[in-house]
């Protein structure tokens, strides 16, 4: 009962730190978040590794929100025919370029292949931002599922790319939902979201809002392990319903 309480009490402390940073921006008002994050005008450089239905998706909308974005996977040949038809703040490079040329990283790549990703981009992710939206599934990544399942997806994906600041996001929602959600004019669904990082928090909430949802953090990345699907915050639902959820979780 004491480490729940522990666990509890943790979480909640984080929260408040976070919520006192300021709410405008995800922590816009925190003295360490960067200019890029707190400026809603300064648009930004994006690079996707792993350009399929999330990662081109989420690309496309946000060079349709004026970012500049590069795409990047296995496949050359279909990101530049992505980029082409997105205009010119769109192009397409390898997974290193992508890494290079973001001020944002998003990976969107089956989690089995995070650990050649973390060794091959370490040194071009540290220090940056990266929005994790790879859930480890069992029957199609194997033993590292197993083993990310057992530490948390969010700790796991930490260790495996070491040196970059996470933000655990777009993990449950469907990629077919995606454009119909960036366009809904009523009330915003929710996107949880689990990080320790401030300027994370305040880059991603920024980008996640341009894609119309409602950014809601849950807590520090050990959280991240709620974030996938067949959890109680999978699927759509508002951010108060996230929020009366939150407190249930362990």
């Amino acid at each position: 009962m004491k480490t729940e309480d522990a666990k509890k009490l943790n979480r909640r402390t984080f929260l408040k730190i976070v919520a006192a940073a300021g709410a405008s921006c995800g922590l816009s008002s925190a003295p360490f978040v960067s200019h890029a994050a707190s400026d809603p005008e300064r648009k930004l450089k994006i690079g996707v590794v792993g350009s399929g239905r999330i990662g081109g998706t989420l690309g496309g909308l946000w060079v349709k929100a004026g970012h500049e974005v590069m795409f990047s996977s296995r496949d050359l040949e279909h990101d530049k025919a992505l980029a082409a038809g997105l205009g010119a703040a769109a192009r397409a490079g390898t997974p290193r370029d992508a890494a290079a040329f973001g001020d944002v990283v998003l990976v969107a790549v089956p989690y089995s292949a995070l650990p050649q990703l973390g060794k091959d981009l370490a040194d071009l992710i540290k220090g940056k931002v990266v929005i994790d939206t790879s859930n480890p599934i069992v029957a199609r990544d194997g033993d590292i599922a197993t083993w990310a399942r057992q530490k948390g997806a969010g700790l796991a994906s930490a260790e495996l790319l070491p040196g970059a600041h996470i933000v655990r996001a777009f993990n449950a929602v469907g990629a077919a939902r995606l454009p119909t959600i960036a366009q809904s004019q009523g009330e915003r669904i929710g996107m949880p979201i689990a990080s320790d990082d401030a300027n994370a928090v305040a880059m991603a909430s920024r980008l996640i809002r341009e894609v119309g949802f409602e950014p809601v953090l849950i807590g520090p990345l050990a959280m991240g392990k709620h974030l996938i699907p067949g959890t109680p915050l999978a699927g759509e639902r508002t951010p108060e319903q996230i929020r009366k959820v939150v407190p249930t979780l362990s």
